[in-house]
């Protein structure tokens, strides 16, 4: 693990590592800010964020103005790469397919399984690595994210509850096996056979595992661009047939961008340290 950038923030350190990723087969980037409290020796609570189509380890880290709320209430933010990375790594046709657009999924189709082993990457090879390498409280583990990262973020806590205790997603992909979107990259990824797709669906997996957590939040912009790719709707009702508590908010104006996440974000992380303090 090799330290490549490191910025004091807020009386705590924003840092970037680069590592060999196993799971990727390469070498991959990801952000880490720790609040004073981890600088000091303390255990703290996490958060890992799962970012968009094109973004990178930085974009949350420079865009969301997460740090401050982090630091003042002691909680660690990891925030891995979109993709894998490198010339040997497959390439899409366009920004929402391959490097910048791993949908946090594991592939199985060629030529993207050799690379593209993202679910792998995130909730065991870097889930350890954190744990290992800095002070997690036991069982204090949060996920969250935004577009292809909320979707991201509510799939992966929906199949491994035992490892992030609390999710929340700034306008998700909820259903991507029925939006271009998600159909682009999943036939790519996985195949032809929706079956397989079902399996990192948020709307599919809600209603065949049902309530995990104490409470899901959403955030919406009701002013989204990509909105018709989003179908919160459908997953408010996934959750209701199960019983799972959601809060879904909808934003007259907001966007799909960063401002918006700017908005609400010490919102979702005072919601996360709740969840993570409580559980």
């Amino acid at each position: 693990m090799e330290l490549v950038q490191h910025n004091r923030c807020f009386d705590g350190e924003q840092r970037v590592y680069q590592i060999q990723s196993k799971a990727l087969k390469g070498s991959t980037k990801f952000g880490i800010f720790l609040p004073k409290q981890a600088l000091a020796g303390q255990e703290c609570t996490a958060l890992f964020y799962l970012a968009g189509l094109t973004c990178t380890e930085e974009t949350f880290v420079i865009k969301a103005h997460a740090q401050k709320i982090a630091a003042k209430l002691g909680i660690i933010l990891i925030t891995p790469d979109t993709s894998p990375r490198g010339e040997d790594v497959a390439k899409g046709d366009h920004w929402d397919l391959g490097q910048g657009a791993g949908f946090y999924i594991n592939a199985i189709a060629q030529p993207w399984a050799e690379h593209y082993q993202m679910e792998s990457y995130i909730v065991d090879e870097l889930y350890t690595l954190i744990h290992d390498e800095f002070l997690i409280q036991d069982n204090s583990v949060g996920i969250f994210g935004h577009s292809m990262g909320g979707h991201g973020a509510l799939t992966l806590a929906l199949k491994y509850p035992e490892k992030f205790k609390s999710v929340s997603a700034f306008a998700p992909i909820c259903a991507p096996s029925q939006c271009p979107w998600g159909e682009k990259a999943f036939s790519h990824y996985l195949g032809d056979d929706r079956s397989q797709w079902l399996k990192h669906d948020a709307v599919a997996l809600m209603e065949s595992k049902g309530a995990s957590f104490k409470e899901i939040l959403i955030d919406q912009g009701l002013n989204d661009q990509f909105y018709t790719q989003l179908s919160p709707a459908l997953f408010e009702q996934a959750c209701l047939k199960v019983n799972q508590p959601l809060i879904l908010r909808e934003h007259e104006g907001y966007d799909h961008g960063y401002f918006f996440i700017q908005t609400f974000i010490e919102d979702h992380i005072q919601f996360h340290n709740q969840q993570l303090r409580t559980s």
